[in-house]
């Protein structure tokens, strides 16, 4: 090959000492190497060479609503997911068994395979309440009893989903602004499909107005968020903000150089008081920040300090 080519290499993570022979071609050869892989949990841990200093880092996510573009169905996308695979499938009983297939797949041949964990059948148990707990803040000791393992056996399953990059920790507000906040973590899977497959629910109606069409529409919106402050690479900080007396905050959105951004994520086209009493109650917290309640709202309007937004219109925004 010649001086400044490529050469793609898929589920890298399967021969680790592959690394050696990239790691020594890129020195000596000058070739570029696009590598991909589903999981760094057997890379980390075996030691594998990581290129520091050779290689750039990227994820890649289920589609997001502006690469799908006109064509974009959001009550799709809350039901079903954004897997690209998913696309190909003509029918609803072949995208069920498309996402049935990829849940099978992943215990298979991420876990089992690669030997992550030594007894899948607990695991097997854990997924399900992690998709059912999906956006909720984990109670580590209240899984253990569900699942008969320890709670560092629990953290331990959640670092296994996120090093497989089949979900991402949402982390409590670092920075203290009242004294009862809560500290513990949420937890997102990747994409609204394996959510519903893993509940076996993909076979329930999502419907707008009930409280899972709710859940799912914030779990898409900061699934969404977090895919685009990776590919654009802007280096946001996200985090929820919830106090000992539930007064919460869906999502603080942390700037460089400028006040956070909070934000109240309601699934609802039409919002009153009710669906503001959040923001309201933090403006005096953070005086200098600005407040988004993000909705199924047709047109942006202004209550007090609050941006009302269509979803559509947040995302441009930022």
């Amino acid at each position: 090959m010649k001086k400044g080519e490529w050469i793609t290499i898929d589920e890298v993570q399967k021969i680790p000492k592959m690394l050696d022979v990239v790691h020594k071609i890129i020195e000596e050869k000058k070739i570029h190497f696009a590598l991909s892989g589903s999981s760094a949990r057997k890379l980390k841990r075996g030691g594998a060479n990581l290129l520091a200093g050779r290689a750039f880092v990227f994820s890649l996510f289920p589609i997001t609503y502006q690469e799908i573009g006109k064509g974009f169905n959001l009550d799709s996308a809350l039901h079903w997911g954004t897997l690209p695979s998913l696309f190909h499938q003509k029918s609803d009983k072949d995208k069920a068994r498309y996402l049935k297939s990829y849940t099978q797949t992943y215990l298979k041949e991420e876990i089992q395979v690669e030997q992550l964990i030594r007894n899948l059948d607990p695991f097997r148990l854990f997924l399900r309440i992690a998709a059912q707990m999906d956006g909720e803040i984990i109670n580590y000791s209240n899984i253990s009893k569900d699942t008969g393992v320890d709670h560092k056996t629990i953290q331990s399953y959640y670092e296994i989903l996120q090093d497989t990059h089949i979900g991402f920790f949402l982390q409590p507000f670092s920075r203290s602004v009242r004294k009862v906040q809560i500290k513990s973590p949420k937890f997102y899977l990747f994409d609204l499909g394996v959510k519903r497959s893993l509940e076996n629910r993909l076979q329930v109606p999502i419907l707008p107005g009930n409280s899972e069409y709710g859940a799912a529409f914030e779990n898409w919106v900061i699934n969404e968020l977090y895919r685009l402050n990776s590919y654009r690479e802007l280096d946001y900080q996200l985090s929820y903000l919830r106090t000992k007396d539930n007064v919460e905050i869906d999502l603080v959105i942390e700037r460089p150089g400028v006040p956070p951004l909070l934000v109240e994520i309601k699934s609802s086209d039409r919002i009153d008081s009710r669906h503001l009493s959040g923001l309201q109650n933090f403006q005096k917290d953070f005086p200098k920040s600005e407040f988004f309640c993000v909705s199924r709202v047709e047109k942006a309007q202004k209550v007090g300090k609050i941006w009302i937004l269509p979803w559509q219109e947040f995302f441009k925004s930022l």
